[in-house]
């Protein structure tokens, strides 16, 4: 009897190069966050200088650069080196304000920069529209604060929504009678639907509210100006950086009364 061999191939080896991940470079980092704090808490004034400048401006500067480019904040009158220099400055200004509690100091610091940024814009987009004839602002469209004034608008829709938020919390508190709660609900109830309202002049709102609430003109008159200052105020902090929707009722009245 013919007895067969089996024939086992041998299956050849591989080798797979697995090259090393290149890591990232971060520049602002949760060291960053943390010299942040530091710096705010110290009172050594040589300490708080060498924090500064070792830990915290590097990332500043970088996060001005990348805030300019990223947006294309184009639209000045010196150079983008100087202008790099004003933000970091402005958010040196700002570094008082940060609180570990708001959140990561990455998100508060880009949003004091970008909100620092497009105001800069806008001011120097009026500046020459005032010097420059309409003909010369037709013919020469800047599209690039175009772009940045359709950012603030969108901006004040994401501000207004938080506004509403952070308001109704506080309406029974605000508001000691009965009358003024109504008022501003109905106030804020027009903020809600404001794409529904764009057409209505100041006279058509005071009607709608009227007709809402059957107070009078002179008590809507006498809310709306208090409503109207809390706005500003919070609008402030949000500029700022601050996240409002966190406010305790004691902050928010430290906030509006200042």
């Amino acid at each position: 009897m013919e007895v067969t061999k089996e024939v086992t191939k041998e299956v050849p080896t591989i080798e797979v190069e697995v090259k090393p991940k290149v890591k990232q470079t971060m520049y602002f980092t949760q060291e960053t966050e943390d010299s942040i704090v530091e710096y705010n808490t110290t009172d050594d004034i040589i300490q708080r200088n060498i924090i500064y400048t070792k830990k915290i401006h590097p990332a500043f500067y970088k996060l001005a650069e990348i805030m300019i480019h990223r947006f294309k904040f184009y639209n000045f009158d010196v150079s983008h080196e100087d202008v790099k220099h004003e933000v970091v400055s402005f958010l040196h200004e700002k570094i008082h304000k940060y609180k570990a509690e708001s959140g990561k100091a990455f998100s508060y610091f880009s949003i004091v920069a970008k909100n620092y940024l497009i105001a800069e814009n806008n001011k120097n987009y009026y500046h020459f529209k005032r010097s420059q004839g309409m003909e010369t602002i037709d013919s020469e469209r800047n599209i690039v604060n175009e772009k940045v004034r359709a950012d603030l608008i969108e901006e004040r829709k994401d501000f207004i929504d938080l506004f509403v938020q952070v308001v109704e919390r506080y309406l029974p508190l605000i508001f000691s009678k009965k009358r003024d709660v109504q008022v501003a609900d109905t106030i804020l109830y027009l903020f809600k639907t404001r794409e529904n309202i764009e057409n209505y002049n100041k006279k058509a709102i005071y009607i709608l509210i009227r007709e809402r609430t059957g107070i009078s003109s002179q008590h809507i008159t006498n809310v709306i100006t208090k409503i109207k200052i809390i706005y500003a105020m919070l609008y402030k902090e949000y500029r700022d950086g601050n996240n409002i929707t966190n406010l305790s009722w004691y902050n928010f009245q430290d906030i509006i009364n200042n």
